[in-house]
């Protein structure tokens, strides 16, 4: 969830790749799910490929929007599917041989 309304310049600029102060970011999915101009917000969903410090932030604020909260959904192949907010689950031996093999 972001602060502002996002419009097309800085969608095409994500899926295009964005250069940030600290790196260039690599073109990501954009989706936006939902967009209040009463509330001056928007719901997008990322897909990206990376995974630097604060990349999602970092890229938001290159484009003038601040990041109200930030919800990770999956990695590789790994998801939330299941779990409540604060759970967690112990990674199979063949997840855990899987993600070792993805280097």
């Amino acid at each position: 969830k972001i602060e502002g309304v996002m419009d097309g310049k800085s969608i095409h600029a994500l899926e295009m790749g964005i250069k940030t102060d600290e790196f260039e970011a690599a073109p990501c999915k954009v989706k936006i799910m939902k967009q209040d101009k009463k509330t001056n917000s928007s719901l997008v969903q990322l897909t990206i490929h990376e995974g630097k410090n604060h990349q999602v932030k970092k890229m938001f604020s290159s484009l003038g929007y601040e990041v109200l909260k930030l919800k990770r959904e999956k990695i590789a192949f790994l998801d939330l599917e299941g779990l409540k907010p604060g759970e967690y689950r112990t990674l199979t031996v063949k997840e855990v041989k899987k993600l070792y093999g993805m280097e």
